[in-house]
């Protein structure tokens, strides 16, 4: 029986991207209330999620790609080691380096910094634990096979992205609705430390 496992971190990954307004949810509100239009918001979510997923994808195909020439444990130690680098990077030089687009970007410009966001914020190096074992269980002798490995990374994609979005459009919607940017104001989490800190620790978790 195939364990509901990762998927549900994928998904749960994807709803803290999602809730993280750094990951689209402000920019679309923003450009919503720009051109005041709520349907401006609806729409920026598309290219939102399409560049979040090709930031992820990129990551999925080049564990598979990797999978076939270098043992798992040094996949894993290698992505581990990465994981902590990025953490450092973020937490030393993170807020020096954003992705700036203005408001007056149209919907390619908005997936290109979709992807160069999610791929800043190393949101598809955090799925790396959880797509080895993935594409290993797609073979029965525990070999990553293109065949085998390529629908489930892809599928591994889409629950993620699909619940980045759920949570993102729920975001959005209630933000420009109902809270509005003040909510901001009136004290919100900090996700960039939180996610430094989640990278850092899943980095030494699969080192060790």
């Amino acid at each position: 029986m195939v364990s509901l496992t990762p998927w549900l971190v994928l998904a749960g990954l994807g709803a803290f991207h999602g809730l993280n307004p750094a990951m689209g949810w402000l920019f679309a509100v923003a450009l919503g209330l720009h051109r005041g239009s709520r349907k401006v918001v609806l729409l920026s979510l598309i290219p939102i999620a399409i560049g979040h997923a090709a930031s992820i994808a990129v990551v999925a195909m080049a564990v598979i790609t990797l999978g076939f020439v270098v043992d798992e444990r040094l996949l894993e130690m290698t992505a581990g080691a990465l994981l902590v680098g990025w953490a450092i990077y973020y937490l030393a030089y993170g807020h020096r380096h954003r992705v700036r687009i203005g408001m007056t970007t149209g919907m390619v410009g908005l997936g290109v910094w979709s992807f160069l966001m999610a791929t800043a914020h190393g949101a598809g190096l955090m799925l790396v634990p959880v797509l080895i074992p993935l594409c290993l269980a797609a073979s029965p002798a525990g070999e990553l096979t293109a065949a085998g490995s390529l629908p489930i990374a892809l599928a591994a994609v889409g629950v993620h992205t699909a619940a980045m979005l759920a949570v993102t459009l729920a975001m959005a919607v209630a933000v420009y609705e109902w809270l509005g940017l003040s909510v901001l104001r009136r004290g919100w989490i900090n996700f960039d430390l939180i996610w430094t800190a989640a990278l850092a620790i899943t980095g030494i978790i699969l080192i060790v």
